[in-house]
């Protein structure tokens, strides 16, 4: 499929889009906002599409992921209303907890378990916990991509059973 065609096609999903958007949002200036950026991220990233795939459920798809990521960055920024005249908002900054010496106790307990864990767990964990991606781990370590969140699954769940029973 030609970029033309695939713009022609998305322009053509507009109504369609901005209605399921309206049912995810149920605020009209929110779903023009969603719309728009599934419309932005179909299009830079028009060269992953299939031509067999569904094009209208590709696109709902990139909508209904990118409401879900906004919904729970949302829910992660705790913001509080400041009680003054102008009620602005402000984002709550979050505290690190190294001044507490509890805090840093348990960072260095969560070490010791990591230090722990076999190296097939630990090495992918450490290197994801660095911010390395999914794709870079796969590639230096030369495993699959499926094995790499297998092995940080599993870490995690081996460091929450140590921590926590």
């Amino acid at each position: 499929m030609t970029v033309t065609e695939f713009r022609t096609k998305l322009v053509d999903l507009t109504e369609s889009l901005t209605r399921l958007a309206s049912r995810l949002t149920a605020d009209k200036d929110e779903a023009k906002d969603l719309v728009q950026e599934t419309f932005y991220k179909s299009l830079k990233h028009c060269d992953k599409y299939v031509d067999e795939a569904n094009f209208k459920a590709w696109t709902s798809t990139i909508m209904k992921n990118t409401f879900i990521n906004n919904y729970r960055k949302n829910i992660l920024q705790a913001i509080y209303r400041d009680q003054n005249k102008e009620l602005l908002f402000y984002n709550r900054t979050n505290h690190t907890g190294y001044d507490n010496p509890d805090s840093a106790y348990s960072v260095l307990e969560i070490t010791q378990h990591i230090e722990q864990l076999r190296d097939k767990f630990r090495i992918p964990f450490e290197m994801h916990l660095n911010g390395y991606k999914y794709t870079e781990i796969a590639d230096e370590l030369a495993i699959n991509i499926g094995t790499v969140k297998s092995r940080i699954f599993m870490a995690r769940r081996q460091l929450k059973e140590k921590l926590f029973s």
